[in-house]
């Protein structure tokens, strides 16, 4: 990934780093230890990678003090070296010049209103009522219903739908594809067939949350569905109505929240995870991929469910196995 010219003396600078080498090396891209050429920067966090760091190309290389000890090259030391790398990285991103304005052939209810520095794209639907608010853009194809609101500075980057009472924070960017605000599943039996409860809520989304392609929000029944600010969400995710994720939580893809679930603060949620309706998940709780959680969890810590992945025949034995668990501890607990 290539774009425009820094020195790593200027990158030290601007990021609070340390420079160990020569200040005047040019950096006009990123790359993989193992792969980056001349005039990229790469990183080095994992101790696995270590020994890559010989035979690496870089130009320059973001790594923490120990790394560096007796390293030849030019280093940018960094107590995390992961997290100076995204933001040194975020400098060669290309974005695309969006000029404030409305697209011509965007269709705008009368009773809305667009900051005019925000920018709206190519047939984007704005639905009575909604908002559009200063710097904010919204991509191709877009869909907003009615009474949305689309905080300042966030990002629908194409086709996003946020069907009705939606109000976006602050710089919240969406993936294309994603939904938010359809009906949640609430359903009531009546004389053998079911009946729609109304979602009469809306969903609230923190400033600076990130939301994934083709994720599913679902607005609340009666209260709202709620992201904390810096929620991140991966692509395919489900969340369901009443669902309350506290800030600065992240869920990996083709996880499912159901519905009135609360998740709490810093948690991290592997992928294809599932939790349970109306329960809790306090602060600080790691969910580990291909869990599925059925009951509260009230104290920090690592969790996981599932079997670990083995060959079918010895799956296939332990399996059958299992229906025995409970006949064998009843005999141990008689003392069998």
């Amino acid at each position: 990934m290539t774009g425009p010219l820094h020195t790593a003396a200027e990158l030290a600078e601007r990021f609070a780093l340390r420079l160990q080498g020569d200040g005047a090396t040019r950096v006009e891209g990123v790359g993989t230890l193992a792969r980056a050429g001349s005039g990229q920067l790469a990183f080095l966090a994992n101790p696995k990678y270590r020994a890559q760091l010989a035979e690496s190309q870089a130009s320059v290389v973001v790594m923490r003090e120990d790394d560096a000890a007796g390293y030849t090259g030019t280093a940018l030391i960094a107590r995390d070296p992961y997290a100076a790398f995204a933001k040194i990285s975020a400098l060669f991103e290309p974005k695309p010049a969006r000029e404030p304005g409305v697209h011509a052939s965007a269709v705008i209810d009368p009773s809305a209103t667009v900051d005019p520095t925000a920018y709206v794209g190519p047939f984007v639907s704005i639905g009575a009522r909604s908002r559009v608010d200063a710097g904010a853009i919204v991509g191709a194809g877009c869909i907003i219903g009615d009474d949305c609101v689309v905080g300042a500075g966030a990002e629908l980057i194409s086709r996003v739908t946020l069907v009705t009472r939606v109000r976006l924070g602050q710089r919240v960017v969406i993936h294309p594809g994603a939904v938010l605000g359809a009906a949640g599943f609430g359903l009531a039996m009546e004389a053998g067939r079911w009946l729609n409860v109304p979602q009469l809520g809306g969903v609230v989304i923190g400033d600076d949350c990130e939301i994934g392609a083709n994720t599913c929000i679902d607005r609340g029944a009666i209260e709202d569905t709620v992201l904390e600010e810096d929620v991140r969400l991966d692509n395919l995710i489900q969340i369901g109505h009443n669902v309350v994720i506290g800030a600065h939580t992240a869920i990996a893809g083709c996880a499912a929240v159901a519905g009135s679930a609360r998740i709490g603060r810093y948690c991290l949620i592997g992928g294809a995870a599932g939790v349970v309706g109306h329960l809790e998940i306090c602060d600080k709780v790691v969910v580990t991929a291909m869990s599925l959680v059925t009951s509260s969890i009230r104290e920090p810590g690592e969790y996981s469910s599932g079997t670990p992945l083995m060959d079918n025949r010895s799956w296939r034995k332990n399996a059958a196995r299992f229906k025995q668990l409970d006949a064998l501890a009843r005999r141990i607990g008689r003392g069998e």
